[in-house]
């Protein structure tokens, strides 16, 4: 198959980014349906005339349908996307990818998605499918799934729809919220997949940061701590990277522990967690909820991260060992092998 396109490159060199633009404009349809042109002309920064063409020809081939409401998939053009994933994972190298980092960090599985969430939004949601896409083939019956917050966490919610049906599961949040966007809070992110999955769910009604005096007050309460048991025992988490510094300043934190961040080089943060670049923990906080010592081999701990810019943050998180599976994007797994000088297979 490579040695084919290597002769086509040659003799058809604009044949792979015909192929790969046709190839997003169907992902990005499927991801968005129903999705007028104008919106998918500006989401995907192609000007609406070189799109108009496009969308004449994926028409006339019966892989979209283009409505009053907008263009959707036909079951045509969902089949073929499906069978394309494999081949332009190959071509655009993301096995590659997913290979080295999986070596390098030691993980099970590693999958790497098209394109940079940084640059466009999509992307995001598309770690959501591929996330949603795992967990219908590796989620065992009766399992309780623990989520984190966070604008990639909450994708994956979205990307839950009706052909993923498990009565039989338990969402639950893994930790309180941190006072962000209701949306982008556990307890939201957990009821909503549970309601797009028609299983069943439980809250965690406290805050993410506590004084020692609150803590001690709340962990007693038998209402938190049955909670707290169920979310502890989860055999699913799932859960987002995020940068130290950006993390600490949307927890409202005091001037002295920015520069205690700054002064010893925090970048990532997960679980209340602030990491430096090799991965040693350089200040916890106070939380109710799951923390390191729960994330044992016998979960299956999902990190989702992407974007470039999160390269760093997701890098270090990496090199304390916790995490065994890693969603993320092609920018940020550029990123990562560039910076830690990873070399090819």
């Amino acid at each position: 198959m490579n040695n084919l396109f290597d002769i086509q490159q040659k003799l058809l060199p604009d044949l792979l980014e015909v192929l790969l633009k046709r190839y997003r404009i169907l992902q990005y349809i499927r991801l968005m349906e129903p999705i007028g042109r104008r919106s998918l002309s500006s989401n995907m920064d192609i000007s609406e005339r070189i799109l108009r063409g496009e969308v004449t020809f994926l028409k006339d081939q019966r892989l979209i349908h283009v409505g009053s409401a907008g263009m959707n998939l036909t079951s045509e053009g969902k089949d073929l996307l499906l069978k394309l994933e494999g081949m332009m994972k190959d071509l655009l190298g993301l096995k590659a990818l997913e290979q080295q980092l999986e070596h390098e960090f030691r993980l099970d599985k590693v999958i790497v998605v098209p394109g940079d969430s940084d640059q466009f939004d999509w992307v995001k949601k598309e770690m959501g499918r591929a996330c949603v896409h795992y967990l219908k083939k590796h989620v065992d019956l009766h399992s309780t799934v623990a989520v984190t917050g966070g604008s990639t966490v909450a994708a994956v919610s979205e990307m839950m729809s009706s052909d993923f049906q498990r009565d039989d599961l338990l969402f639950v949040p893994a930790r309180g919220g941190i006072g962000e966007e209701v949306e982008n809070q556990a307890n939201t992110i957990c009821a909503q997949m549970a309601r797009q999955t028609g299983s069943s769910y439980r809250l965690l009604h406290v805050p993410d940061q506590l004084s020692e005096e609150t803590y001690s007050s709340l962990i007693a309460e038998p209402s938190v701590q049955s909670v707290l048991g169920t979310i502890t025992s989860a055999s699913v988490v799932i859960h987002g990277i995020g940068e130290a510094k950006s993390m600490a300043q949307r927890r409202g934190a005091s001037e002295e522990l920015l520069q205690k961040l700054i002064v010893n080089k925090a970048v990532a943060e997960a679980f209340g967690y602030y990491f430096g670049q090799l991965g040693d923990i350089i200040h916890r906080e106070r939380t109710i909820g799951l923390q390191l010592e729960h994330l044992d081999h016998d979960k299956q701990v999902i990190a989702i991260a992407g974007g470039a810019s999160k390269n760093g943050a997701i890098s270090a998180y990496l090199k304390n060992g916790k995490s065994r599976i890693l969603i993320t994007d092609e920018g940020a797994a550029k990123k990562i092998i560039n910076i830690n000088n990873i070399k090819p297979l």
